[in-house]
């Protein structure tokens, strides 16, 4: 499988975080959207602060079409909406920059009719995830670190020759970083802006600018994005799960730690040794539990307690093996979604270390575990949906959305069609199948689309950002 010797595969490097009757489709999210942001759901990367991955809007549904597209000349790898209705994407641009350079971060606005590029501003390059993991601020400025070691807020003004992008705040941070770089970024209820790097520094920023940080054991990494409920903070690293809170003076402390079984070596289909999902709040109150996926030679959920760390339930992650994940669960009331990556094929700049075994095929396959008396129960197994965007659950309509590849075939993977499916959160079952495009060149690469206001998925692929809607 060597999809990634295909052109632009530099930039790739950054794609890189109940019963069957569903709960009531209009409810708030779970978890809760922090104070600070521009609006629910369509704000952060995973829809709202617990990273449950869903929605309170409906998706494009059974008469999905590609409505417009542009080009935007890089790989876009998280996209937000504001109040004003205009997408703006943390993009990697192929060349950007002066003088231009490859692979740069760049904030990038899109038109919300037509799709097209209306501003840029190429930021100063930095770690991996730097460019990916971000919000929108309350006034619809993006928030996200650059490689300069700050953190920006980047905020579109309309002038007399058109949309403008400028930072309009920058929070010095490179005393606290050294030579790290930030991987996750995410504003919590107290109305901080909490940073995680590479290599383990956590810290916070207050609404003064004022920083604050801490660092976890030497040797413990993170490459995911931070979970965040009304009393804590949820970090998760290459060896354990962290609940955090910030102290007055602003420096994060642990509320409790627990390890968990990071396996013998990265599995193909994730990007690190270790769990590669973000953690997800769920359950009692909307973040009573905080539940993840570990990197054992069976992966195996764990619903843990949010407050105190202790064991809720567990259960294999899936009943076939292998598999496993690198994305985040989805979850609604208290049940989760959890979508199989074991074999998806990342760019060779976008993982760190080799995997045991070195390839596999990627099968697909999703499952949906409740919560249900204290066990962890399946009520659901695919075998088939091959999921290759980071999917998002509607509340409004109950369907799963996102883009997928056709059934698995033996050989040389991902040359075919490019479909958007949706898939009932109450049964599992396939309902909507749209082709949207063709791989290589709208290879989907496991990029997170954003559902936004009127029943429209923003979807980037490696080449273009899509409007589906129907």
């Amino acid at each position: 499988m060597k999809r990634f010797t295909r052109a632009a595969s530099v930039l790739a490097a950054i794609a890189v975080c109940l019963s069957a009757v569903a709960p009531a489709a209009n409810a708030a999210p779970d978890g809760g959207t922090p104070p600070g942001v521009a609006t629910d759901w369509t704000s952060m990367m995973h829809g709202d602060g617990a990273s449950t991955d869903s929605t309170g809007l409906r998706g494009p549904g059974k008469g999905a079409r590609v409505l417009a597209s542009s080009t935007p000349g890089g790989v876009c790898a998280a996209v937000f909406i504001g109040t004003d209705g205009y997408p703006v994407s943390l993009c990697t641009a192929y060349v950007a920059g002066s003088p231009p350079q490859v692979a740069t971060p760049v904030v990038t606005m899109f038109d919300p009719k037509t799709a097209a590029v209306i501003a840029t501003l190429p930021l100063t390059k930095g770690g991996l995830l730097g460019g990916v993991y971000g919000y929108l601020d309350e006034k619809n400025r993006v928030v996200v670190a650059d490689g300069s070691g700050a953190i920006l807020h980047v905020g579109h003004h309309r002038t007399s020759k058109g949309w403008r992008l400028s930072v309009d705040r920058r929070v010095d941070i490179r005393k606290h970083l050294g030579a790290d770089r930030v991987t996750g970024l995410a504003p919590d209820f107290q109305g901080r802006v909490w940073f995680a790097t590479t290599h383990g520094v956590v810290g916070t920023v207050d609404a003064k600018g004022r920083v604050s940080s801490m660092h976890l054991p030497k040797g413990e990494d993170l490459g995911n994005g931070l979970s965040v409920r009304r009393s804590g903070v949820s970090i998760l690293t290459t060896h354990a799960l962290y609940e955090m809170r910030a102290g007055a003076d602003g420096v994060p402390r642990t509320v409790w730690r627990r390890a968990y079984d990071r396996g013998d070596a990265r599995r193909p289909g994730q990007l690190t040794w270790g769990s590669g999902t973000t953690p997800t709040y769920f359950g009692p109150n909307g973040d009573g539990w905080v539940a993840i996926v570990d990197n054992a030679k069976i992966p195996k959920l764990w619903v843990l307690d949010s407050d105190t760390g202790a064991p809720v339930c567990s259960l294999r992650a899936f009943s076939t093996s292998p598999q496993g994940t690198e994305n985040s669960p989805m979850a609604w009331g208290d049940s989760l979604v959890i979508p199989s990556t074991y074999g998806f094929v990342y760019p060779p700049m976008a993982v760190s270390g080799p995997s045991r075994p070195a390839s596999a095929p990627f099968r697909g396959g999703m499952t949906r575990i409740d919560v249900v008396d204290g066990k962890c129960k399946r009520v659901w197994e695919t075998r088939t949906d091959r999921m290759a965007t980071l999917p998002r659950l509607s509340r409004a309509d109950g369907l799963i959305h996102g883009l997928a590849y056709g059934p698995y075939r033996p050989g040389p993977q991902e040359l075919g069609p490019v479909d958007y499916v949706g898939i009932s959160f109450a049964t599992g079952k396939r309902v909507v199948t749209r082709k949207v495009g063709d791989a290589p060149v709208d290879e989907p690469m496991q990029l997170t689309g954003m559902i936004g206001p009127g029943g429209v998925l923003w979807q980037a692929t490696i080449t273009r950002m899509l409007k589906i809607g129907s």
